[in-house]
């Protein structure tokens, strides 16, 4: 049985107490708290095998070397990957995104060609394409939304054309946790012979991923908001794609060998398998084996009850907020429609004043534009509150958040 009461006692910061109030914590939106086991795997990773990957034959490289191997295998399983060949570690959804633009993009788009790009993206699904747009001088076309703040999927049908080169989405928005129909967008991209790119930082961590059901080309997301540490993530990518791709970074790791011709006064390289061709210098190995633990802890506790729970959460959250006169909820208000995510205002108030009046009773929320500002410019907002649900929290967390937002409300 799902019980989050039991699966609190594996973090510790939940015990905290901020001004005197026990700690709400409703912005895993942002980044999600570690259970013990990830913060015990790291412990144990620098207490007794650290050491460098891939370049020694010394009981502790090679202990390391099989730990971290075996974390590309474990990822890769979670979401169904054809093998760690698949699974290329980086610092996060956003150094994965940018590999895509800089080693795919930047050797085929070029002047003609068309990049797809819906206005519900992260940021960091929208700036690297504009930067390199810049240098290449190919085209970005936006793809609208509808009423709820939902992907526009005619209008996306009409905008691609046989231009269209790469179509990045989000399986998850950001800010109003809509759920995006991936399979459908694959499917329209792939018929008229372009790829996918599928930002999924808000889907992995709280919906069952398969790669390959879903046929994506390239998936991104991160390890701080499944129960993992910062600093590790991971790009996906079909194999023959990524092995027709050049290294977005060179040095180490990445290298099989560099031979140096005498006569030419020039060096031949030979780029690494993969994934290692694109994991250059010593990697992020221990946070590498805190995401194989977070992993594993995930699918002891089942993607599916993870995705139930939440739902519970976020219908029961939306059903008390829309009892509030002077409360607004933004995006769709049936919850099987999104993730565990409300973005919302109070009349009269700024985000940022809703948040620190909430933090007065521990209650942890974002305020802002959730690196998603032209979203914000659509809806005419100037900032929005944003509370986001995770395994750890209870129907009790959701209580005491109701209270504070009527005495706000009062005021």
């Amino acid at each position: 049985m799902f019980d989050p009461h039991k699966i609190r006692e594996d973090f510790p910061i939940l015990k905290r107490k901020i001004n005197n109030h026990p700690l709400v914590y409703l912005d895993n939106a942002a980044t999600s708290q570690k259970p013990r086991q990830v913060i015990e795997a790291i412990k144990n990773f620098y207490e007794n095998r650290n050491a460098n990957v891939h370049r020694a034959v010394h009981t502790l490289s090679q202990e390391a070397s099989e730990l971290y191997e075996k974390a590309h295998e474990e990822v890769a399983d979670f979401i169904n990957a054809d093998g760690i060949e698949e699974i290329v570690f980086v610092r996060g959804t956003t150094e994965a995104i940018n590999l895509v633009a800089y080693s795919w993009g930047l050797r085929n788009l070029k002047k003609g060609d068309e990049v797809i790009v819906s206005l519900m993206e992260h940021h960091s699904n929208i700036v690297p394409w504009e930067i390199l747009s810049k240098i290449n001088g190919f085209s970005i076309k936006y793809v609208g939304l509808n009423d709820e703040g939902g992907l526009d999927y005619e209008a996306y049908e009409e905008l691609i054309t046989k231009k269209t080169k790469i179509a990045c989405f989000s399986h998850v928005s950001n800010f109003s946790g809509i759920i995006n129909d991936v399979k459908r967008i694959a499917k329209i991209a792939h018929d008229h012979g372009a790829l996918t790119l599928i930002d999924g930082a808000q889907s992995v961590p709280h919906l069952p991923t398969d790669v390959r059901d879903l046929d994506v080309d390239f998936l991104a997301f991160s390890g701080h908001k499944m129960l993992g540490p910062t600093g590790i993530g991971v790009l996906y990518g079909k194999r023959d794609i990524l092995e027709n791709m050049e290294p977005f970074q060179g040095g180490g790791e990445m290298i099989r060998e560099v031979l140096f011709d005498s006569i030419t006064q020039r060096c031949t390289i030979t780029w690494n398998n993969l994934p290692w061709k694109f994991e250059a210098g010593t990697p992020n190995i221990c946070d590498g084996v805190g995401l194989m633990e977070a992993v594993k802890y995930l699918r002891a506790i089942g993607m599916e009850n993870v995705q139930a729970h939440e739902h519970v959460l976020t219908e029961y959250a939306m059903k008390r907020m829309l009892e509030c006169r002077n409360v607004e909820i933004y995006g769709p208000k049936d919850a099987s429609l999104k993730c565990g995510i409300i973005p919302f205002n109070v009349e009269g108030f700024s985000s940022h004043d809703v948040a620190l009046f909430l933090d007065n009773y521990g209650i942890m929320i974002r305020s802002g534009f959730h690196c998603t500002q032209p979203l914000h410019t659509i809806f005419k907002l100037k900032s929005s509150a944003r509370v986001s649900f995770y395994i750890y929290n209870t129907r009790e967390e959701v209580d005491k958040f109701m209270e504070a937002l009527m005495e706000i409300e009062q005021i």
